[in-house]
């Protein structure tokens, strides 16, 4: 069995004479007849029935159709990933991302991206604390957009631009702070569970931020997750500003206000890139479109 055998039965079935078949395929109608008779042949059926004038396909040819045609676009499609390849264009590329980073904002240019490079992947890989720079140096990550302070980031010699700021809250729910109507102090919380969220990288390893001696905690890999536990009342923590909004609007959640603890922690994200490791096209596509937003929100 050939894709041509399968091309011609479709055509013939579709157009209903070799006639009609020949001039489409530009071959010979004897030809076209011959090679659906060997496919017949080898799939021991009968794809026509040939009594009368028209060719008219049988019943067991309408099914085995609808499989040609799902071959046939199988087999351009590999044509068209073979294509794209030849070019020097990526299988996949992956962008890491601090997990706080509200990801919907650069949505339309992943979208743009995807829409260019259709037979690329776009793998995206949430990380938490450390973990965005950590797939950057292992290159398990070609491009990553992670947070800090712009010295630390500068003398990791990576290429980088500024995209916007972001911060993390403490927060509980009101069934929680009604155990404690005279909160002031975190240390009034240490029976509490903190909900945390650990390092997804080792630049961290056993060190654990803004959780005091005795606290009890509860550890979770995802901020929807720590979103649920602290709404709930089950415990208290930080989550990014952009998705607790409503919660705080609608009083599902509440800011804290504890002395002696870093109550808001603003972040500044940054997308990076090693210098000196070439990227793809796909790659590097991405990466000058996310310098464009970058230069568009700073002007």
């Amino acid at each position: 069995m050939t894709l041509d055998q399968l091309l011609m039965f479709k055509t013939v079935a579709e157009a209903g004479s070799l006639k009609a078949a020949s001039d489409k395929l530009h071959k010979t109608q004897p030809a076209i007849s011959q090679s659906i008779k060997q496919l017949e042949s080898q799939l021991d059926l009968i794809l026509f029935n040939r009594e009368g004038y028209r060719l008219a396909i049988t019943e067991q040819g309408r099914k085995l159709l609808q499989h040609t045609q799902r071959v046939l676009n199988e087999a351009q499609e590999m044509k068209q990933v073979a294509k794209h390849l030849a070019k020097g264009n990526e299988a996949s590329i992956t962008l890491a991302f601090e997990a706080s980073f509200n990801l919907a904002r650069i949505l339309p240019i992943l979208e743009l991206t995807q829409n260019e490079f259709p037979y690329t992947q776009i793998i995206l890989k949430q990380e938490f604390l450390t973990g965005a720079l950590e797939a950057l140096n292992q290159d398990k990550a070609e491009i990553i957009i992670s947070a800090g302070g712009i010295e630390p980031i500068r003398s990791s010699h990576l290429e980088l631009a500024y995209l916007f700021s972001g911060s993390l809250l403490d927060v509980a729910a009101p069934r929680m702070l009604e155990r404690h109507p005279t909160l002031n102090y975190a240390r009034e919380l240490v029976n509490e569970y903190q909900i945390v969220i650990q390092d997804t990288g080792s630049g961290t390893a056993n060190i654990e931020f803004g959780v005091q001696a005795g606290q009890r905690r509860w550890y979770v890999n995802d901020f929807y997750t720590k979103k649920m536990l602290i709404q709930s009342g089950m415990g208290w923590g930080k989550l990014p500003h952009y998705m607790i909004e409503d919660s705080l609007k609608k009083g599902a959640l509440i800011a804290l206000d504890l002395r002696e603890r870093q109550n808001n922690i603003q972040l500044d994200y940054y997308v990076m890139r090693k210098p000196h490791s070439p990227l793809g096209p796909v790659a590097q596509a991405l990466w000058q479109k996310l310098i464009a937003f970058s230069s568009e929100l700073n002007t």
